[in-house]
């Protein structure tokens, strides 16, 4: 059985590209998703995404190969957060 691994991400205006500001597998997984549902954060599941993002370190962008898979995860989010507002 696979473990769980999660890696939070986060883009502000400082950035030129998303950020991995958490990461983790096991029970630190368990803890970041439960940390983003506790915030009302949308979860994307995407174990292969999961695993690259996972090789990077804390703090550091995402590389550019990633832009356009992160992106449609943002776009994902986007409408998460558009569908629940119109409720």
């Amino acid at each position: 059985m696979k473990r769980k691994r999660a890696v939070a991400l986060s883009y502000d205006e400082q950035h030129i590209a998303p950020v991995v500001v958490a990461k983790g597998e096991g029970a630190v997984a368990d803890r970041i998703i439960e940390r983003a549902k506790q915030y009302d954060v949308p979860i994307y599941e995407d174990e292969t995404l999961a695993t690259m993002l996972g090789q990077l370190q804390l703090n550091e962008t995402i590389p550019e190969e990633l832009y356009k898979v992160v992106a449609e995860v943002f776009a994902f989010i986007y409408q998460v957060e558009k569908k629940v507002e119109g409720r």
